[in-house]
């Protein structure tokens, strides 16, 4: 493995001890044989290795042949928990001692923490040893008893995820358990995983120790001792005294006698008692008990972080009312022995640490508790029942979930006063006939267990009214058995793979109310006999039919079925809640409008055409969720109803009932999004409007700016969503009536203004108007509470703002604005604001566009919705790597913002490690994500996050090829690819609701899954995340990778998180882009629909449009089918071919483009934006847009030189172009000689103030191929004129090479080396880099011309005039100054020959400089009468 830091590896010696190493068969501490020990080599990396410790001496000090000790200085370390930085600290040696075979490899362990408080013994104490990290080199079959034996330790101790901290067992073999670890995380490949376990990032991960890391803060809640001065009593009798005292559990100890605990020690109950600062004497505290008889001491400190800790710790033990102890997650092993003086104790929570049986706090000593009654033993790593347990006879409560048992005791059936037994998520399948004695026993767990059939001891347990058997594996339930448990009320058999429910019995089940057969795989359900039903749960089934009995039915959860009708009997008239969506509904029930009480009805994502008038006009239904249906018409009211919320969006709707708002006051939300609508009914029939709407939604259908004049009289509307539609207006009277809006959407619209009035929306907070034609920007930043504003993809050209912005604003984004341009003033404001988003001005040269074009091109959108944060981070990278590739991905945190952004940072750079490893798409996605899952470090363990990555490239087969598309994923963001209209899903979503595999892992894993929302330990409803270590092995990194062939039928990708896709189908999706086509106002109409869907989660969605030719190319398509919104391309030199010349069809091109410096300001490029843009010439038409060509089909023209044989309309072969190109510069960076307005300035240099403007000659010549061209008349005449330069070579202005390679001319422009040589079908043509940036063949430099002066260097903005003469600066030197630039020339070296260019006359040198007008050599390109002149064969320079 490679060092990263080369500097720290030069700190590690190898050193061979000789002393204490034991000879022949000597037997070590262990017991075991050295020369039988498998060999371990010892590394120690500390501060500093001190004289005693390089001493050590004896039985323990090195007991392994050849043992090496690296010393290593300045490790550094992110805290107890935090990862090192370095990633290994190997040497040759070491790297050696891995490469020989893969069970070989690293274990670190790391010492305990040590007290940060500075030694009193003064500077020497500084040598006192600090062990930091021990590198040991063994082997998987190394246990932990051979690794203390070779250490002289006491035993090893491994911390998970910066958690808990374990014990290891003797026999353990720590590398065979990091070698465990990574494989079930996905590592397959034996040699990553040694390479990935000698990581020392993975400590983040899993980690050793080796002494029991001490934590101060969790020491300090469990006991806290020390010897202090003590007084007994409230009275000056008693004296001061020093006593050792203690504070464990519940009460305060003193001893009898100082520094010793033998003897009497006083205890005094603290709970419910007081502990109080006394005022009289400095750091002293008096503790009382509770009761008549109370009884105090008093407590001097010696220091003042003494006492705080002592008062803090005491205040919250007396002020518990129960006599409670929680020692829960301390990674204990035993209970502090202190604690047993606590005998008032009866509720203990040794939940989450490694108890172990034996020993002084062991748990055979927990019977000592004489008045216990609540024991929390869960998620102890048990392994077996504690029998101790049953013979604490005052036990009431008692749990030992998670602790991997496989039996119960009889001797359960001691505890006699047990009311509450948890056994949930362990491995039992029977329990005993004893526990059928607990008479008291009225709540018993025993979810994700094994059982397959319901205990028959249940019978017998007459108090036990609930049944929580979720997870289990019963599969068949026969209902006799639940009508022989009379006592049961509540019945939970969710996720048990339930196939069917038998009832061979008619008679009435009459004592079960409550039933949940969630997540199972139940085909039909006839539950018609439970007559006292009131709620059922029958959601994700497969359930064609379901019969129930409506006497008591009160709830009805059946969604995501396969329900076509439902039978009721009788009538439920106490129904108040039913949730039937995602079935097959085409019309609802008739007993559903006979419904009396119902108040909730959720119908969405059926087939429903039409809904009943009678439900509609309910006088009990308050929420109607109709949505995803098919209906065409909504009932008119005939009456005033109660309904408050009604969802109608993605239907068929043409018109809404004209009485809604007047028949409906009390309706509050409204959806409408997704239809047909042409207008909107009005508010009242008065002037005077009692509507109470709130929030409503009219995104996607047809209203026009009449509309606005129907929404005044909903005065208190708060949120109205009314993008896409057809407003070419907003009325401003209207608007200024919506005075208590706080969000408004109109994005989508043809609105070129938004009304001044906006400004008396006083409560307005978001403003979305994106993909609008607005010029103006409006008057919204005087607004008191306005968070968010969205302008992109409009026309703004300037913003005028105040002289300040409101403290609330958070975000602007006003990208997609081609022509705006911000002032000075305008960028200092927005500076203050957490997110601007701007364009970044493009910084390409025509030409760089040409060589920089690639198939694919992407626009994104990330919305925060009701959250105060975004949690959603996107990566994007259309030229990824140095091919012809690109990256995306997107990252969902849910609530947490800084596992995306990290992913967003790393992840593109991890993918480009990997691929230097492997080719193959599994490996090297899978690795990856799991490297990418390793480098989160601390903030993985507790944080997690969803992750897709996109990756395009070629078949590393076929490197010039067929593109693919590697897709990887974990969580629910999700991969779209539109092929030929049609969506093709490209990724998996890892969620425990739609993957059962995934599910049946989980389970069996023995994870709890929480009821209602379906999570893992209620934390994820993932399966697959990218962090969230502390969740392993139920949550994993390892993702799903899948690779497309691309094609030219493929159209666009879409990336998005679970919440876009939850709010729209892939369908939708596809028809969205397609109908908006440029992506980044896609991907912002696919958020904005999503939201105006009642999403109120972060939405991100990225849309890649993809321009794939036949054959899987990357040439550009014959025509454009997309019109992006953003920046013109820019144009590029035309091509040449024979033809009579016509400056009327040529498209113009710059011969300088300015772009942004990096040294400039943020106001200087804001107001001098698009400044160049002026000075270029739009394209005008198809025609104009550069070419792109790939490996598979050769480009017959490169930068504007048009190769013999290839044809272009309008074109003309050797033709000249002079056209004059604007850069800005500073006025006082000018380099034009003019130091005051009185001298003449240069001919050709035009000055006008702050700009300059150069003239520049475009030289655009033809040149023949040598070999492979036919010998036609055309091709001749190329032939016979280039014939006329000596070895083929010409003359270069304005940095265009020309050279020749193996047969072949190549022109390419000096700006485009650096690119063309990154490009996989120009890469080989180039070699090694000349000192002034160009770039020789190896096997052709003589055939290069050079110019020693180049362009200027591009930078990151506008190219700066410096102020003193640069040599790389060059400019076209104007007629009037040859002679003298000549002469000049000659007192210099301009001369740069290749390697083996020969000489050149001095005639010919000065046959050029005398020719009267420089634009004449390109004349002779042109065909025409007269001879074709002799071009020289060295080239001097031509500029300054």
């Amino acid at each position: 493995m490679a060092m990263e830091d080369e500097d720290n590896n030069k700190t590690l010696t190898a050193t061979n001890t000789q002393t204490g190493i034991r000879k022949g068969n000597d037997v070590g501490e262990n017991g075991a044989c050295i020369d039988r020990q498998p060999e371990t080599v010892v590394h120690q990396a500390g501060l500093k290795q001190t004289a005693a410790r390089g001493s050590r001496s004896g039985p323990g000090a090195h007991t392994a042949t050849g043992i090496r000790v690296l010393k290593q200085r300045n490790m550094k370390r992110n805290g107890s928990r935090g990862c090192v930085a370095r990633k290994t600290r190997f040497g040759s040696r070491e790297r050696d001692w891995l490469k020989g075979d893969t069970q070989r490899g690293c274990v670190c362990l790391y010492g305990g923490t040590v007290d940060p408080q500075p030694p009193a013994s003064g500077p020497q104490a500084s040598s006192t040893p600090q062990t930091d990290l021990q590198l040991v080199l063994c082997s998987t079959s190394t246990t932990v008893e051979e690794l203390c034996a070779q250490r002289d330790g006491q035993g090893l101790y491994v911390q998970l995820h910066g958690d808990l901290v374990r014990r290891l067992d003797p026999s353990e073999h720590p590398l065979q358990m990091v070698y465990d670890y990574l494989t079930a995380m996905g590592y397959t490949d034996p040699v990553r995983v040694q390479q990935e376990a000698a990581n020392s990032d993975l400590s983040c991960l899993i980690r050793f120790y080796s002494e029991r890391p001490v934590n101060p803060d969790q020491q300090e809640r469990t006991l806290l001792t020390g010897v202090f001065s003590v007084r007994k009593g409230k009275t000056q009798l008693h004296k001061w005294a020093e006593r050792q005292v203690i504070l464990c559990g519940t009460c305060l100890i003193v001893a009898s006698v100082k520094d010793s605990l033998t003897g009497k020690m006083h205890i005094l109950p603290l709970v419910g008692g007081k502990v109080e600062e006394v005022k009289r004497r400095q750091h002293c505290l008096m503790f009382s008990s509770a009761g008549s008889q109370a009884q105090a001491y008093f407590v001097n400190f010696d220091t003042l972080a003494d006492y705080h800790r002592w008062y803090r710790q005491a205040s919250k033990v007396v002020s518990q009312t129960v006599s409670m102890v929680d020692l829960s997650c301390y990674s204990l092993e035993a209970v502090p022995e202190y604690l047993f003086y606590s005998q008032d104790i009866t509720h203990l929570n040794l939940r989450h640490n490694f108890m172990s049986l034996q020993g002084p706090g062991g748990l055979l000593n927990l019977p000592r508790f004489s008045q216990l009654k609540s024991l929390n033993l869960s998620h102890n790593r048990l392994g077996v029942f504690p029998e101790c347990v049953c013979e604490i006879l005052t036990l009431t409560e008692l749990n030992l979930s998670c602790n991997n048992l496989h039996t119960v005791p009889l001797q359960i059936g001691n505890l006699q006063s047990l009311q509450t037994l948890s056994l949930d998520g362990n491995h039992l399948s029977s329990l005993p006939e004893e526990l059928g004695g607990l008479s008291q026993l009225n709540s018993l767990g025993l979810s994700f267990n094994n059982f397959s059939h319901i205990p028959a001891v249940l019978e017998r347990l007459s108090a036990v009214d609930k049944l929580a058997m979720a997870g289990n594996r019963v599969e068949r339930l026969e209902l006799c058995t639940v009508a022989r448990m009379s006592h049961l009320k509540n019945i939970d058999l969710r996720l048990n793979g339930l196939r069917w429910v038998k009832n061979e019995n008619l008679e009435p089940v009459s004592h079960v109310t409550q039933l949940d057969l969630r997540d199972n795989c139940l085909d039909s359900l006839d539950l018609s006999s439970f007559c006292s039903l009131e709620a059922l749960h029958c959601q994700r089934n497969q359930l064609g039919t379901l019969t129930l009995s409506g006497f008591a039915l009160r709830m009805l959860h059946a969604s995501s079925n396969r329900l076509t009708t439902i039978n009721i009997y009788p009538i439920p008239n106490q129904l108040t809640h039913m949730e039937l969506s995602q079935n097959l509904f085409e019309y609802l029930p008739d007993w559903v409008c006979d419904c009396r009480k119902i108040e909730m009805l959720d119908v969405t994502h059926n087939l429903l055409s039409e809904l009943p008038s009678r439900l509609f006009n309910s006088l009990s239904l308050r929420k109607l969720l109709a949505g995803n249906n098919h209906l065409q018409r909504v009932p008119d009211l005939l009456d005033h109803v109660p309904l408050e919320a009604l969802d109608l969006q993605h239907n068929k709707l043409t018109e809404l009932p004209e009485s809604l708002f007047f028949k409906a006051l009390n309706l509050k939300y409204l959806n409408v999004s997704a239809n047909a609508l042409e207008s909107i009914p009005s508010s009242s029939q008065s002037e005077e409007s009692l509507s109470t709407l709130q929030e409503l939604y009219l995104t996607g259908n047809s209203l026009n700016e009449n509309c606005g004049a129907l929404l005044v009289g909903h005065q208190n509307l708060r949120v109205l969503h009314i993008a896409y539609n057809q407003l070419i207006s907003f009325p401003a009277s209207k608007l200024s009536k919506l005075e208590l809006l706080e969000e408004l959407n109109l994005s989508g619209n043809k609105l070129k203004t938004i009304p001044s009035t906006v400004s008396s929306c006083k409560r307005l907070h978001t403003l979305i108007a994106h993909s609008n034609h607005i010029t103006v920007f409006p008057e919204i930043l005087n607004l008191p509470e306005i968070k968010l504003v969205d302008l992109s993809c409009n026309e703004l050209t300037e913003i005028q703002l105040t002289d300040s912005l409101p403290a609330t604003l958070q975000e602007i984004d006003l990208t997609g604005n081609n022509s705006l341009m911000l002032e000075h003033k305008t960028l200092n404001l927005f500076s203050n604001i957490t997110t601007l988003k701007l364009d970044q001005k493009s910084t390409m040269t025509p030409r760089d566009s040409l060589s920089a074009s690639t198939p694919w091109n992407h626009g994104y959108s990330e919305m925060s919705g009701q959250r105060n944060k975004l949690c959603v981070s996107v990566l994007a990278v259309d030229q990824f790597r140095d091919g012809v590739e690109a990256c995306y991905g997107i990252f969902d945190g849910d609530r947490n913002e800084e596992v995306p952004r990290l992913l967003q940072c790393t992840m593109g750079d991890v993918l480009c490690e990997e691929l230097q490893h492997s080719s193959v798409d599994t490996v090297y996605m899978c690795n990856t994500f799991l490297t990418s899952h390793r480098k989160l470090g601390m903030a993985g363990q507790k944080l997690g996050a969803s992750a897709l990555l996109c990756y395009i490239h070629h078949e590393p087969s076929d490197p010039g090829g067929y593109l693919s598309l590697t897709v990887a994923n974990v969580g629910t963001c999700q991969a779209v690819l539109c092929r030929n209209g049609q969506p093709v899903p490209l990724s998996k979503v890892y969620s425990l609701e739609n993957s059962t595999e995934e599910m049946e892992r989980v389970k069996l894993s023995k994870a709890i899954i929480t009821k209602f929302h379906i999570k893992v330990s209620g934390v994820t409803c993932c399966s697959r995340l990218l962090g969230c270590s502390y969740l392993s092995p139920w949550v994993l990194p390892k993702p799903w990778v899948h690779t497309e062939p691309l094609s030219s039928q493929d159209e666009f990708l879409i990336l998005g998180n679970r919440a876009l896709f939850e709010r729209v189908s892939y369908q939708e999706a596809v028809y969205t882009v397609q109908a908006v086509r440029d992506p980044r106002a896609a991907a912002k109409k696919l958020c904005s629909l999503a939201q105006s869907y009642s999403c109120k989660d972060n939405i991100g969605a990225v849309v890649v449009s993809l321009h794939i030719g036949e054959d899987s190319c990357t040439c550009d398509p014959p025509f454009s089918t997309t019109e992006p919104r953003g920046p013109p391309p820019a144009s590029v030199p035309v091509s040449v071919t024979s033809g009579p010349t016509d400056p009327a069809t040529l498209s113009s091109s710059s011969g300088i483009v300015s772009e942004f410096n990096s040294e400039t300001s943020a106001s200087e490029v804001g107001s001098e934006a698009g400044s160049t843009a002026s000075d270029e010439h739009p394209s005008a038409g198809p025609a104009s847009r550069p070419e792109r060509r790939c490996s598979l089909h050769p480009a017959t023209t490169l930068c504007g030189i048009m190769m013999p044989g290839s044809t272009g309309a309008g074109a003309h072969p050797g033709l000249f172009q002079r056209q004059p190109s604007s850069a800005t510069f500073s006025s006082n960076q000018s380099d034009n000689g003019l130091d005051s307005d009185d001298e003449a300035p240069l001919e050709g240099v035009i000055s006008n103030g702050s700009k300059l403007e150069v003239e520049v000659d475009i030289h655009c010549c033809a040149f023949q191929i040598q070999s492979g061209i036919l010998e036609s008349p055309k091709n001749l005449d190329l032939e016979k004129r280039g014939s006329d330069y000596p070895n083929g070579k010409m003359r270069r202005q304005n940095s265009v090479v020309v050279s020749t390679t193996n047969g072949c001319l190549l022109a390419v422009c000096g700006r485009e080396i650096a690119d063309l040589k990154k490009s996989p079908s120009t890469c080989s043509l180039f070699g090694k880099k000349l000192s002034n940036g160009s770039v020789v063949a190896p096997e052709d430099s003589h055939n290069l011309i050079e110019v020693a002066l180049e362009a200027p260097k591009k930078k990151s903005g506008y190219f700066t005039a410096p102020a003193q003469q640069d040599p790389e600066d060059q400019l076209i030197v104007p007629p009037s100054l040859e002679q003298e630039v000549r002469e000049q020339l000659r007192g210099q070296s301009p001369l740069v020959s290749g390697p083996s260019a020969p000489s050149t006359p001095p005639s010919l040198k000065d046959s050029v400089w005398d020719h009267p007008h420089p634009p004449a050599f390109a004349s002779h390109l042109v065909p025409g009468p007269g001879p074709a002149p002799i071009l020289q064969q060295e080239v001097y320079d031509t500029a300054l």
